[in-house]
């Protein structure tokens, strides 16, 4: 199989149209009607990787498709490594808050800021500083728990005009 311009741009767009393990059975398909040296012209010529390939090959050998576990990738958020966070985020916030003077919303405003609130996270729950994620992640952390860091101001007297 000969490698043209043309035939090579059509091998492109297919790779990328397909997903998954039907993208990599093709590969491994294009690779063997290549022949011998087809991994690395597929490497060379098409910019495909050969573990791609190698792993099209054993799919496609064995008949079993292998399962992409993309939800396994990735970060994974404070919670799963502190697992009680939240509620003690909750526990400190809980007597500091107040909700809106004027009863506009249902919202609850903090006096604390996400700094003063990983302070007392390290002081009274005893969570070592390079455990806590940073004050900007613990804010976010009190918006999802319904707890907003603003100073509450009092309520001004109407003028009479």
């Amino acid at each position: 199989m000969e490698l043209t311009k043309s035939r090579k741009t059509w091998l492109k767009e297919t790779a990328k149209a397909l997903r998954g393990s039907e993208r990599r059975v093709f590969m491994a398909r294009t690779v063997r009607e290549l022949g011998n040296g087809g991994q690395r012209t597929a490497e060379r010529e098409l910019g495909w990787n050969r573990g791609t390939i190698r792993k099209g090959e054993q799919e496609l050998e064995s008949g079993i498709a292998y399962e992409d576990n993309f939800s396994a990738r990735g970060r994974k958020s404070s919670e799963v490594h502190l697992p009680h966070l939240l509620k003690d985020i909750g526990d400190i916030v809980d007597g500091q808050s107040q909700t809106d003077p004027q009863f506009r919303s249902k919202r609850l405003y903090c006096r604390l800021s996400a700094g003063e609130v990983r302070r007392q996270l390290i002081a009274q729950k005893g969570y070592s500083d390079d455990d806590l994620p940073t004050a900007q992640t613990i804010n976010s952390k009190m918006n999802k728990l319904g707890y907003y860091a603003k100073k509450v101001a009092k309520t001004q007297p109407q003028k009479n005009s």
